[in-house]
């Protein structure tokens, strides 16, 4: 099932814009309760105000909420983000450590968010277990775990290492373009055939088409 995804979305990615460490790990922060898509029309004026962990440790938290209000629960966002560059200042010299066991220690940072960052920012791999990764490993039948570490533990046993960050790629991916939470498109689905919760969706192909979203959305 995982070749038949990697084939179907061979260009899958980190779809948040980011061109540093930094700027991967406040978008990502960003991102809870909202889409990548909101989140990248915030971050050009966020990374260019703020260009590093200092600038934001010494941020005006008024300004900050204001530019982050469109992403939703900002205030927290906010605190976040400012707590972390604090962090990021007084323990690491500004810089982005590239260790799980001390992203995790960060604010506003647990195992998703730093599986991320190391994946995408470091290249060093990890498993990405947000709602659409859950949710399809779970419709495939590859675990019933419902808690995240859990899930994370039991892919990661079932997946060689190298392919972690992609196989997090691809999952999202198809979770946020045809197997969606309510209405997946089993009709047009490229691993249907091997799929044990095909049925649970809509198996007409032309009206299965018509749920798509993204880059495969009907024009």
């Amino acid at each position: 099932m995982y070749r038949a995804l990697e084939q179907t979305y061979p260009y899958a990615h980190c779809e948040l814009d980011f061109s540093t460490p930094l700027e991967l790990l406040v978008a990502t922060i960003l991102s809870a309760q909202t889409t990548d898509v909101g989140v990248n029309k915030v971050t050009p004026t966020l990374f260019q105000r703020y260009p590093d962990a200092a600038a934001y440790a010494g941020a005006d938290r008024e300004q900050l909420e204001t530019l982050l209000r469109p992403t939703g629960f900002f205030r927290a966002k906010a605190n976040s983000v400012i707590t972390l560059g604090q962090a990021l200042v007084e323990r690491y010299d500004g810089a982005v450590p590239p260790r799980l066991e001390d992203l995790v220690t960060l604010p506003g940072v647990g195992r998703k968010t730093a599986n991320v960052v190391l994946g995408d920012a470091f290249g060093i791999p990890g498993l990405t277990v947000d709602t659409h990764f859950g949710r399809l490993v779970r419709r495939f039948g590859w675990t019933e775990e419902t808690d995240p570490v859990k899930v994370e533990a039991a892919i990661g046993q079932m997946f060689a290492r190298k392919d972690w960050t992609m196989l997090s790629h691809v999952l999202i991916f198809h979770g946020r373009r045809m197997c969606h939470a309510k209405k997946p498109a089993c009709g047009v689905c490229p691993v249907a055939r091997w799929c044990p919760s095909y049925g649970d969706g809509e198996t007409d192909p032309d009206k299965a088409r018509a749920l798509l979203k993204y880059e495969m959305a009907p024009r």
